[in-house]
């Protein structure tokens, strides 16, 4: 397989047969890059394989920066390998080093660190290529969940043995399917590259197949051969395999299969989404979002905001800056779950994006409210909100409930000012009794006989905020 490398790369202006340097590449589509090439071969360390916090949020790696590897037993129990970056800083005129993401494997006798020596050398060829000529390595025997397999050495003639067998095998026992396939990659780079060199055994395989091995691969000029000879019924699984391909060949893939298509079906589209997401890599997913209007007929209004939704949940980045790009119609139509998420974080930005770009707060209000009031220092943040955008239903007394709850005095006033009637409220909280809280509710009785004599007067009440209304 190809080096994982760490540039951008583009063709030239001048020249388009040659490349130049593009900038760098974000660490976390490197690592997802290389987690896929090692789950392909069965490497992935069984506990446990995890990208540094430092390297998050779109990080690029430095220029110039190299990689190395540590394997050891850990203090408490198993085995664990960290990768750590290196590189120099101008600025600062001296050497950096930093951590990229460590793996952990469960077991700790001495087969499970040869293993992890083993996953060490396949990182470190991933990045660094395979400079000799030797036979590779690889581990047979047990099964899946067997930590004590052997490591042996395969002469050349020993290696070709195996993968006829190899390939045998997966003619004929399709449940051993992913686990040869694993093997197949080790040994010989690529599924794809084996087949068409050695073809001493033509795979009984549809181009189907044959394009998502091209998908695991890597292997882009094999995957536009078989993909241009897929059934049309098969395109969109088709799709959903490539979306979860990181890397820029992964997003290639996917732009060759949305390309020109106007009739994805709204349920595909939504996992190949969420595999993008999945890979961490925001390139694609926005990609994705500019093209779904286009290529998906039947598309929800409250498609990115779902989208958004889901990214928040492991990968904040992708979320935010989907809602960047949102426009007020698409936030409207998000779900109030999405606002309630950030309210969590105590985002002040993202909340106020949601908010004036007109996101409901739904039947989530009064934990939206509860999470922004619980402590005094974020009362503020609530204020702005309901003063920005009225998204609280004006019969949603649970939410002025729990603002009266936290003693958030200003913001009680402020549902009051934009429509909420007190006296109900106090109706609706017979049974509900807020006790400990009767100085707040006195300065809100106080509040709502001003307003109502205001109003008995003809004179303007306090600043409105307007009806609020749900939407």
């Amino acid at each position: 397989m190809n080096v994982i490398e760490f540039d951008r790369w583009k063709p030239s202006a001048d020249d388009p047969r040659k490349l130049e340097y593009d900038g760098q590449r974000p660490a976390a589509e490197v690592f997802e890059e290389l987690k896929h090439r090692l789950e392909g071969q069965g490497y992935l360390p069984d506990e446990y394989f995890l990208l540094d916090d430092f390297w998050e949020n779109g990080r690029e790696i430095p220029k110039d920066a190299g990689v190395f590897c540590t394997t050891d037993y850990g203090g408490s129990e198993g085995v664990y390998l960290d990768a750590y970056l290196k590189w120099y800083d101008k600025g600062q005129e001296k050497g950096v080093t930093q951590k990229f993401f460590t793996g952990k494997t469960l077991g700790e006798n001495g087969n499970d660190l040869d293993r992890m020596f083993l996953i060490s050398s396949a990182i470190t060829k991933a990045f660094h290529g395979d400079h000799a000529a030797y036979a590779r390595y690889m581990k047979i025997g047990g099964v899946e969940d067997d930590t004590g397999g052997r490591v042996v050495h395969l002469s050349r003639q020993e290696e070709k043995v195996i993968i006829e067998a190899l390939v045998e095998q997966r003619e004929r026992q399709e449940q051993a399917m992913t686990q040869t396939e694993q093997l197949l990659r080790r040994m010989t780079g690529s599924i794809t590259e084996y087949v068409n060199a050695v073809g001493m055994r033509p795979l009984r395989m549809t181009d189907y197949d044959k394009a998502v091995l091209a998908i695991q691969d890597g292997e882009l000029e094999a995957f536009k051969k078989y993909a241009a000879k897929v059934p049309y019924q098969q395109e969109e699984t088709l799709l959903v395999e490539a979306a979860g391909r990181p890397g820029a060949v992964g997003r290639k893939m996917t732009e060759l299969l949305v390309r020109d298509r106007c009739n994805i079906d709204y349920a595909a589209y939504c996992n190949a989404c969420k595999k993008a997401i999945d890979i961490n890599d925001p390139e694609k997913v926005l990609f994705l979002m500019v093209r779904a209007q286009a290529s998906v007929p039947q598309l929800e209004p409250s498609f990115f905001g779902e989208m958004a939704s889901y990214a928040y949940l492991d990968h904040r980045f992708i979320a935010k800056e989907i809602i960047k790009r949102c426009g007020a119609e698409q936030i409207a139509a998000a779900p109030s779950r999405l606002l309630e998420q950030f309210a969590g974080d105590k985002d002040f930005r993202i909340l106020s994006a949601l908010v004036e770009k007109g996101i409901s707060g739904g039947p989530n209000a009064w934990r939206i409210l509860h999470m922004l009031t619980c402590q005094k220092q974020d009362c503020w943040i609530a204020e702005d909100m309901l003063k920005k955008r009225m998204w609280v239903d004006t019969n949603d007394y649970g939410a002025l409930h729990a603002c009266a709850q936290n003693d958030a005095v200003e913001v009680c006033k402020l549902l009051l000012d934009g429509g909420m009637n007190f006296d109900q409220y106090r109706q609706w909280t017979e049974t509900r009794p807020c006790v400990g809280h009767e100085e707040t509710l006195q300065a809100l009785a106080d509040h709502w006989t001003e307003l109502k004599a205001a109003q008995e007067q003809g004179d303007q009440a306090p600043q409105q905020t307007g009806g609020m209304t749900l939407g």
